[in-house]
């Protein structure tokens, strides 16, 4: 148990925290957690009791390597984010890389992820794809889809519901407003949509509603 788990966590639906996840998060020392309040929640759901600290990107660079040695110590710690898997545009990078370089053994439970689900049901070409995540803010947002410009591959994006429209603009800018595209929102929740359509076609569906809740966006690659 001396070592660091990645433990992901529902992105939705408390249905699919996996058994063994719970398991984990019961029997380590220590549960370190991007935000306790929001954590505090699924670890009542679950009845698990383990101690949990704050980790997010605010505090990470001043705690890593001591969370290293604790584990080299013979503790055992696992690492949660709000939704889904550690480190995937969620803290968790700048720990595994320590743990890496100072010989701490690193072990990732397979679990939820937004961007999974959000790409089978888009209807784009899924056998290659790249994950951008978030796109850089403000200045780095119309450089960052330049680069984009001649990618032949699926493009997945994470956005917040109140940029969603001026991205979609972007990409029409950019890609054209005939290039497919797919949006996903409240992935396994209750109200989950998918939105498949055309860049147009889409800013089209959104400008007439109010958009709520987390926001994967597949766009197809030229030539799709």
């Amino acid at each position: 148990m001396s070592k660091l788990y990645l433990v992901p966590t529902p992105i939705g639906n408390l249905e699919d925290m996996t058994l063994r996840a719970i398991r984990i998060l019961k029997e380590v020392d220590h549960i370190l957690a991007e935000d306790t309040r929001t954590s505090g929640f699924l670890l009542k759901h679950f009845e698990i009791e383990t101690k949990m600290y704050s980790h997010h990107k605010f505090n990470e660079h001043k705690s890593v390597e001591h969370i290293a040695d604790k584990i080299k110590a013979g503790e055992s710690y696992a690492l949660i984010s709000d939704a889904g898997t550690p480190s995937i545009s969620d803290p968790g990078f700048l720990l595994v890389k320590t743990c890496i370089e100072m010989g701490v053994e690193i072990e990732c439970l397979p679990g939820a992820t937004a961007f999974v689900p959000a790409l089978a049901v888009s209807g784009l070409p899924s056998d290659r794809f790249c994950f951008e995540g978030f796109l850089p803010p403000k200045k780095g947002r119309n450089k960052k889809i330049q680069a984009l410009v001649e990618e032949e591959r699926t493009m997945i994006f994470y956005e917040s519901p109140y940029r969603l429209l001026k991205t979609i603009e972007l990409f029409i800018e950019y890609f054209g407003e005939d290039r497919k595209a797919s949006v996903s929102r409240e992935i396994s929740k209750m109200f989950e949509e998918n939105v498949r359509g055309t860049l147009k076609e889409l800013h089209a569906h959104f400008s007439a509603k109010t958009v709520k809740g987390e926001i994967v966006i597949v766009v197809g690659g030229k030539n799709a």
